[in-house]
């Protein structure tokens, strides 16, 4: 037991190759990978200059355990050149969202911005939901949206709805009527079209309608009747009369209400009308005392029709700027897409972990804490962001790598008996989550003469190209002091697979090529576990542009499954230990569902438990792979 020990805690892992080696050994092939690396690197960028000289050199490769300051984008950039136009204290920012679908990863931006923002300053962020359109928002879209935010580690100052506000919103409707600023259209879609100057607007010139000329009172009656119900929806709707002479369209006569025969959520059968985003968001930014209204650049030409509103009316004034949205190519975000996908049991509902709806991220595994970096380390500007997966999953990558313990799982089990093992049988070896981080601590693995092996470590033939087991070949196994040799096999006649290894130890061979994974019997505290791994949803980058559309694009390995997998029992411990990491809305034990039990794989990948798992089933989703187009040897 001493000697095993002892052998053990001289042995340090070498991730590139696997194998277990002395502290000096791995010392010394660091510092000659480093000589390698910083030669090639030269040789590269000697390349690029003879033929671009113009072209700079190459950025160095980012250090994994680089932490940026989280908040890099308020101190800087756009976030810091807004307050500085506007730098008024207390802060008050918003996130609106409509609740009529899940968030995406889009989202998370806005959440990050908004609520970041303010926090930043020391102001507070509402949660308002934007609930002006009844025909499509449902209470299951108001509990996700609210559990996002909290995931992500914000609590909003206060929930509200625009729905709260009908009634003053209709009261300033009638006042801008009374301004002659408002007025009742019954003008069709082709008409509207014709009077802003056609589809481009530059067919002929723009004109208003004959019922811009009517009398306040005969708008006020109008609008009134709106209310009341005399009026179907299309039959009428209520414009702001602002500058159809103006080159923004934003200006052109907007719709301020129109008519819904609809119950509401949360006001039922109150309302017959319901008011429009042009007209409600930036009432409600005031009422609520806004400072800064920070909203994608979609909206940049609505700053205008913002501004003229609320000036208008003589209300506070809260001031709007615009930044660059974030999206993820590779994949697709529309609802009505996504539905289809649902609703054709083609993923496995809306929180699937090959969607990129926050609550798919989410059921994958992906920390709330990465999405927080992984947007502040893309800045914040005017320009919109289209990211492309394999960034996403390498920031995702490198923020597990310092924050998750690491495991030893086989995904395709094959049994293996090491004959001369019984000096070794029921020992306890002492293994470390994480070779990097001490504080993470340490586990027991029981060492039993019959183990597993991944099948894809084990080759029926001997090649000099494969340095894993094979007949007469040694390999080491990680944290073993001794390696393994293969001395024969058996197969199953009917499916031709190998079902068991017959090894023994090399006590000779101290430094074995390469080092694998393996784990202990069920006996010894293993566990059984599905594993589910997850790629691409579609084949090509952009699904939207594959011909026959987006259902003609799909992956077919973009879930592969191993029902028969097997986790080691230090497993157990980092369930009990859970959030990996405490981070954002993560932040404390027990803090989490079941997608906050993550760790490494090691030499596989990194997952997370899945909310299909019950005290007797292990669920594992792959987050993300260790490295892009990971591959053995």
């Amino acid at each position: 037991m001493a000697d095993l020990a002892e052998s053990t805690a001289k042995l340090q892992l070498d991730e590139e190759t696997g194998e277990m080696v002395s502290k000096a050994e791995l010392k010394k092939r660091q510092k000659k990978r480093e000589k390698a690396k910083a030669k090639e690197a030269a040789k590269t960028e000697a390349k690029a200059n003879e033929k671009e000289k113009d072209k700079p050199a190459p950025k160095p490769k980012a250090n994994v355990d680089e932490v940026i300051d989280p908040n890099n984008m308020f101190k800087t950039g756009f976030l810091d050149d807004v307050f500085k136009i506007r730098p008024m204290k207390p802060v008050f920012t918003r996130f609106p969202p409509e609740p009529n679908g899940f968030l995406h990863i889009g989202h998370a931006k806005a959440i990050a911005v908004n609520f970041g923002f303010a926090r930043y300053h020391g102001g507070e962020c509402y949660l308002r939901y934007d609930d002006t359109n009844p025909e499509a928002e449902e209470q299951v879209y108001f509990d996700a949206i609210l559990e996002m935010v909290e995931w992500l580690g914000f609590k909003p100052y206060k929930i509200t709805y625009s729905s709260d506000n009908f009634q003053k919103l209709y009261d300033l409707a009638e006042k801008l009527i009374g301004l002659e600023k408002a007025y009742v259209c019954h003008c069709s879609d082709s008409e509207i079209k014709l009077q802003r100057g056609g589809e481009k607007g530059t067919a002929g010139p723009r004109y208003r309608c004959e019922h811009a000329e009517q009398t306040v009172d005969e708008n006020l009656k109008k609008f009134r009747d709106m209310r009341d119900g005399v009026y179907p929806p299309q039959a009428a709707f209520l414009r702001m009369k602002q500058d159809i002479t103006d080159g923004n369209p934003q200006m052109w006569d907007l719709a301020a209400y129109r008519v819904l025969d609809k119950p509401h959520y949360r006001t039922g059968d109150t309302w017959k009308i319901y008011p429009t985003y042009d007209f409600t968001h930036c009432l409600c930014d005031s009422f609520e005392g806004i400072t800064h209204s920070l909203c994608t650049t979609e909206f940049v030409q609505s700053r205008v029709s913002y501004e003229w509103l609320n000036s208008t009316l003589g209300v506070y004034e809260p001031m709007q700027r615009e930044y660059g949205r974030l999206s993820i190519s590779g994949t697709i975000l529309s609802k009505r897409k996504i539905l289809k996908l649902v609703s054709e049991k083609i993923v496995r509902g809306w929180n699937d972990p090959r969607l990129f709806t926050l609550i798919g991220i989410k059921r994958r595994g992906v920390p709330p804490g990465a999405i927080l970096e992984f947007v502040n380390e893309l800045g914040v500007t005017t320009a919109n962001s289209i990211i492309e997966i394999k960034r996403f999953d390498q920031a995702i990558r490198k923020y597990l790598e310092r924050t998750v313990p690491r495991l030893m799982l086989i995904l395709d089990p094959v049994r293996v008996v090491i004959e001369d093992s019984d000096d070794l049988d029921g020992k306890t070896l002492t293994v470390p989550f994480s070779p990097k981080d001490p504080k993470m601590g340490s586990h027991d693995v029981t060492f039993t003469k019959t183990i597993y092996i991944d099948r894809s470590d084990f080759r029926e033939e001997a090649d000099p190209s494969f340095f894993r087991l094979a007949p007469g070949k040694t390999v080491g196994l990680l944290q073993v002091p001794y390696p393994i040799k293969a001395v024969s096999f058996t197969k199953d006649e009917a499916t031709g697979k190998v079902t068991e290894i017959r090894a023994a130890f090399d006590r000779e061979v101290k430094k074995p090529k390469a080092y694998i994974q393996w784990v202990p019997t069920e006996a010894a505290g293993t566990r059984k576990a599905e594993v589910r791994i997850y790629n691409s949803l579609f084949k090509s980058d952009n699904p939207n542009d594959a011909p026959g559309g987006f259902l003609n694009d799909i992956n077919p390995e973009s879930e592969v499954v191993y029902p028969d997998a097997l986790v080691e029992s230090g497993f157990d411990e980092v369930r009990r230990r859970a959030p990996w990491p405490e981070a954002a809305g993560e932040s404390e034990l027990g803090k989490g569902g079941p997608e906050s039990v993550r760790f490494q794989a090691m030499r596989i990948a990194y997952f997370a438990l899945d909310s299909d798992s019950t005290d007797d089933r292990i669920v594992l989703n792959r987050i993300v792979a260790l490295k892009e187009d990971a591959g053995k040897s």
